[in-house]
């Protein structure tokens, strides 16, 4: 599982860098040019924003797997890996919907606070397994 979670971790740390230095620079040009709002450009920058805590995040998780209950820690990387699919993911095909053609996914608004809910249960999970902790 650590394994698993380092690998995760390792690669939506380096696509939310890789997304983040695509709406510093592409999507604001898009943005001067009239082809997306400040308000999407903002939306974007958040879902990169959580994406990189929560990659962190399961970084962490990772390195004291073995210290806390692994079966806690195991729930909350599986929340915090769909809270980053479904929350940073709906943020980035809303945000930029209208330049890739994708102006009907209006319906993944909903998506964005359930894998806000992921996040959030992520976290309250790592805490209780530290108070579950394995001796």
């Amino acid at each position: 599982m650590q394994k698993r979670l380092i690998h995760f971790s390792g690669f939506s740390g380096a696509i939310a860098v890789a997304l983040g230095a695509m709406g510093a620079h592409f999507l604001k040009t898009k943005m001067e040019q009239g082809a997306i709002t400040m308000d999407q450009l903002q939306a974007f920058e958040t879902g990169t924003r959580y994406q990189i805590y929560h990659s962190i995040a399961l970084l962490v998780i990772a390195l004291l797997y073995d210290k806390l209950n692994q079966r806690l820690m195991s729930k909350a990387a599986y929340c915090f890996m769909a809270g980053i699919v479904l929350f940073s993911g709906s943020l980035y095909i809303l945000s930029t919907g209208n330049l890739m053609g994708l102006s009907s996914a209006r319906w993944l608004g909903p998506i964005t606070p359930i894998g806000g809910l992921f996040l959030i249960a992520g976290w309250l999970i790592t805490g209780i397994s530290a108070a579950k902790k394995q001796d």
